[in-house]
């Protein structure tokens, strides 16, 4: 019961430590209203999606809602395309998002980032009788298929790929197994999951990155929201310590994601 309670003391103090100038203080606002606002795409299985009853689940989901009973506030889920996700975060819509999001130096520049949650690698996937790309540097002039202005759309570019634009991970992969993309890049262990579903499936991972990226949550960056990024960071912390992330990770990925080890 103490440990429970370790991330919503440490919450309430920062609150009181606040100064009374600023009046647009995320973690205030957060547990005045009783509820912390997540973004989330809820079609990208196994982090954010629904199950066979329509309710939405997933790593993230779970994850999200482990944060916000640490912070003693109720979460409230807002579903939406990738690409609105952080339109929401600037503009305040949302307080955070959940979404299998990585650490880059890109959004480092507008955001700050918690302690990582979970760690994961970029896997490159083709169709099974494609033997022209077998490494990440063989994408540059070929055609790829992510969602905009994603991690992996980034890294597609940046091997000097041209990249599709589309919304979910089952739409992606559409696009390769019918040759209207040469390959795309996602997480390693959401295709192993989309393979589960699909055997019959003509795809294969042909590299992967050779280090885990960090899963974090982004916060905008400010003085006014210090004190929810402590939070938040407070909250994960516990959450490692008591062994829920792993037992989350365990439950949607059979093996545990969220240490670096």
């Amino acid at each position: 019961m103490l440990r429970k309670l370790t991330a919503l003391f440490v919450a309430c103090i920062l609150l009181l430590s606040v100064p009374a100038a600023l009046a647009d203080d995320l973690l205030a606002t957060v547990l005045g209203r009783g509820k912390v606002i997540i973004a989330t795409e809820g079609a990208w299985a196994p982090w954010t999606y629904h199950d066979e009853t329509d309710a939405l689940v997933g790593f993230d989901v779970e994850v999200a809602r482990a944060v916000a009973a640490k912070l003693g506030v109720e979460p409230e889920f807002v579903e939406c395309p990738w690409e609105s996700i952080f339109m929401g975060i600037d503009s305040k819509m949302y307080d955070i998002t959940a979404n299998g999001v990585e650490a880059t130096e890109d959004r480092a520049e507008k955001y700050d980032f918690t302690v990582p949650y979970a760690y994961l690698r970029t896997a490159l996937i083709v169709r099974g009788d494609n033997d022209s790309i077998k490494t990440f540097e063989d994408l540059n002039g070929k055609r790829t298929a992510n969602s905009a202005g994603s991690t992996y759309a980034l890294i597609a570019e940046g091997y000097g790929a041209t990249t599709d634009v589309v919304s979910t991970l089952a739409q992606t992969l559409d696009l390769v197994l019918s040759g209207r993309a040469d390959a795309t890049l996602n997480a390693e262990l959401s295709f192993y999951d989309y393979m589960k579903e699909h055997p019959e499936a003509n795809l294969k991972i042909v590299a992967l990155s050779e280090e885990a990226s960090n899963v974090i949550i982004p916060v905008r960056k400010g003085e006014e929201n210090a004190s929810f990024l402590a939070a938040l960071n407070g909250a994960i912390e516990d959450l490692r310590a008591d062994g829920t992330l792993k037992a989350i990770s365990m439950k949607y990925f059979d093996t545990d994601i969220t240490t670096a080890e």
